[in-house]
């Protein structure tokens, strides 16, 4: 067989082993990225679905602090970790409609009695008011007198604009329990122009 016989036979060879390599290739490739794309989705809704909680506030009842509109970022996680406490503002089912989400400010904490008077709240007896410097406007409407012995497996929440919020003061079921709570909420992030923590 002669020497150019010989390096075409080759040559033929080496093409015939090199299709299947290319077509492996593209093949991997491809499982690849439908792998890498799955693991995104199921990531993303990991994420969405026992880490991170998005909100819409409809209305005007936590005013100021945040704006009907507004676009809540929250942690599921937060309270797996910690204790609620009072002034954190909670995402949770509602507890005379559960299929509605509302968000609030932590008033009164397990087995606490809290009172209201005059537009003043105060903290199993003490003489002392709460400290409540996210209220922005006068509170004029539902003032009190109200006491509320908050069960041991409850919260009592309240809207920071209290002259129009539908809060535990008008609730059917008046304590937010702890099951009840989807998570904490942290910041505004839209409209842009009020990215922030709520917390300030």
């Amino acid at each position: 067989m002669s020497e150019k016989k010989k390096l075409e036979e080759l040559e033929l060879k080496q093409q015939s082993e090199e299709k299947p390599e290319k077509k492996g290739s593209v093949l991997w490739e491809i499982c690849s990225w439908i792998f890498t794309f799955a693991l995104a989705i199921g990531l993303a809704l990991v994420l969405k679905n026992y880490v991170i909680i998005n909100a819409t506030v409809p209305t005007g009842s936590m005013e100021h602090t945040i704006e009907p509109g507004d676009d809540l970022f929250g942690l599921r996680l937060t309270y797996h970790f910690s204790e609620v406490k009072r002034g954190d503002i909670i995402i949770f089912r509602f507890p005379d409609d559960e299929t509605q989400k509302y968000v609030k400010r932590v008033i009164g904490l397990p087995g606490e009695t809290v009172t209201i008077e005059d537009g003043e709240i105060y903290i199993d007896d003490s003489e002392t008011p709460l400290d409540e410097p996210y209220l922005k406007d006068e509170w004029v409407q539902a003032t009190g007198p109200f006491t509320f012995e908050v069960p041991e497996d409850g919260y009592l929440v309240m809207g920071d604009n209290r002259n129009d919020s539908y809060d535990a003061r008008y609730w059917d079921n008046t304590y937010v329990t702890s099951d009840q709570i989807i998570g904490k909420a942290y910041m505004i992030y839209y409209p842009f122009s009020r990215f922030g923590s709520l917390y300030k």
